[in-house]
């Protein structure tokens, strides 16, 4: 759920998406995409906000980044193979690629906080999914907007893998 970009690329390089300019071409829609779809190549006023977004993008990464963990087990858990883990709120970093290839738990409540660095890739296997679920004390789960994905290198995510979070 959300909005997708791309800059400076035109909005050909989304592909597999199929998506439907709006009458205005200032975004498009998806089947894919509970959002809009943005690209540089759309006109005005959506290039200077592409511009904005790229910007804000920039210092959340950076944010994301310069967080430092204080919990020695939350670095490079299980060397980046994180298939049928759960993870409490909190920073986790990885000097490696990070992969699941089946479903990963994330365990909290509302304002439970998730940062994931890697200095690599984060690669999401076909049919993978990221689980919100409540923690023990039973209450709501974590929210999408409280998960943070910093990635150096690219996101892969494999056909029907369902993510959460914000991916930088």
């Amino acid at each position: 759920t959300g909005d997708i970009g791309v800059s400076p690329v035109a909005a050909a390089a989304m592909t597999g998406f199929g998506l439907i300019a709006d009458t205005l071409s200032t975004f498009s829609t998806s089947a894919q995409v509970t959002g809009k779809a943005y690209a540089a190549s759309y006109v005005s006023p959506t290039p200077s906000k592409m511009t904005t977004a790229i910007s804000d993008m920039e210092t959340a990464y950076n944010d994301a980044a310069g967080r430092t963990t204080p919990d020695a087990k939350k670095v490079n858990l299980n060397a980046g193979l994180i298939s049928g883990t759960t993870f409490t709120a909190g920073v986790y970093k990885w000097g490696t690629d990070v992969n699941f290839a089946s479903d990963i738990y994330l365990s909290g409540d509302a304002n439970s906080i998730f940062i994931f660095q890697t200095s690599g890739n984060v690669v999401a296997g076909s049919g993978a999914k990221v689980i919100l679920q409540a923690d023990s004390s039973g209450g709501s789960t974590p929210l999408a907007s409280n998960i943070v994905w910093q990635v150096a290198g690219f996101l892969d995510a494999g056909t029907t893998s369902h993510l959460e979070g914000v991916f930088l």
